[in-house]
């Protein structure tokens, strides 16, 4: 499978927190071929080693989650509605006419969509959707003929739309951050395939969990126990409307991927990233980030593991609709494969 299949068939896998399975194994099955060892937690992660040969080697980690925004079921009116809450931080405002996908126990997946009145009927003032008042049509009449489809309360609805491509533009939903787990495979692929040689073990860690409390980090930050770890998670396209660059950096979207400055960023990492980016002409921008990434899962693990991510600027976070340009998408691999290869020689992390 080439690359562009991978990144196709992972990012229109479902993987709705809790439920990541179907994802993580198109992401195994393509990484099996360049690791040593592939492995699993309990609750989903999955991981691959490079072992380096070296004895009492040191642990780097590269790291993204491959969990997706979803919804989960609450309430079955009397009509056959179906009611839902956030699984992760979904947003109730784009909901109304979407298309579904419900993870039933007993018949798979069965379509619904996000209903709202229609435009003729709405007297006066227009209601916003809300979580109070968002629902999902399965075309059942009653609470009985949806139990029969198998709907029940627990299950996982997930948005049903598929990538495409728009000018220079990934588009899709879950590239947040589905997109970092094909980054992280690609580092991989390249660093075999150009036979390049690290004095560590290396880890790629696809985590589960984070868009609920980067819970997949925080555990297997404390399985591994790395000695350092290298995150990639999506960040705010601000050059577009409605942004106040003031306050959230001005990042623009085919300008490089963003090295974020917020306090669990380790100095030494960040100053590692911006000289390789000088170095090797690899394009960057700089931003405060936020807190809301695993890199605060491995901050705060195992006494503090050194961390720092490296962002892909992505337009329109948590839609259906999230766009990623293909430049920076390929330089933040560039830029995890040359800090990878002088991480023991630009920081003293790994003395």
């Amino acid at each position: 499978m080439v690359s562009k299949e991978f990144l196709y068939e992972y990012l229109n896998a479902y993987s709705p927190v809790a439920q990541e399975s179907e994802g993580q194994k198109v992401w195994t099955d393509y990484l099996y071929k360049y690791v040593d060892e592939i492995h699993h937690d309990h609750y989903g992660t999955a991981y691959g080693v490079i072992k380096s040969g070296v004895k009492n080697a040191k642990k780097v980690v590269i790291e993204a989650h491959c969990d997706e925004i979803s919804w989960m079921i609450s309430h079955i009116d009397s009509d056959g509605y179906v009611y839902v809450v956030r699984h992760g931080g979904s947003d109730q405002q784009i909901a109304p006419s979407k298309t579904v996908v419900i993870h039933t126990r007993k018949n798979g997946r069965i379509k619904g969509v996000f209903g709202w009145p229609a435009v003729h009927v709405r007297k006066g003032k227009e209601q916003a959707p809300s979580l109070d008042n968002i629902f999902i049509d399965v075309a059942a009449h009653s609470k009985d003929e949806a139990s029969e489809m198998g709907i029940e309360v627990g299950n996982i609805v997930t948005f049903d739309d598929r990538l495409f491509e728009m000018g220079d533009y990934y588009v899709g939903k879950a590239l947040d951050n589905k997109i970092g787990g094909y980054i992280i495979a690609e580092v991989t692929r390249r660093l075999v395939e150009q036979k390049i040689k690290l004095p560590y073990d290396l880890y790629i860690v696809n985590s589960v969990q984070e868009e609920v409390g980067l819970y997949g980090a925080r555990m297997i930050a404390n399985r591994i126990k790395p000695d350092v770890a290298l995150v990639t998670d999506v960040c705010h396209i601000t050059k577009s409307p409605m942004y106040d660059v003031k306050k959230d950096c001005e990042t623009i979207g085919g300008n490089g991927c963003a090295i974020e400055h917020t306090a669990q960023n380790h100095r030494q990492l960040i100053e590692m990233f911006r000289e390789c980016g000088d170095e090797n002409d690899i394009k960057y921008q700089l931003t405060i980030g936020s807190y809301g990434n695993d890199t605060m899962g491995f901050f705060l693990a195992d006494g503090g593991i050194p961390t720092a991510i490296i962002a892909t600027p992505l337009k329109y976070m948590h839609t259906t609709v999230e766009m990623a340009h293909k430049d920076d998408v390929e330089s933040v691999i560039k830029m995890f494969i040359q800090s990878l290869k002088v991480l023991d020689k630009k920081t003293t992390l790994l003395k």
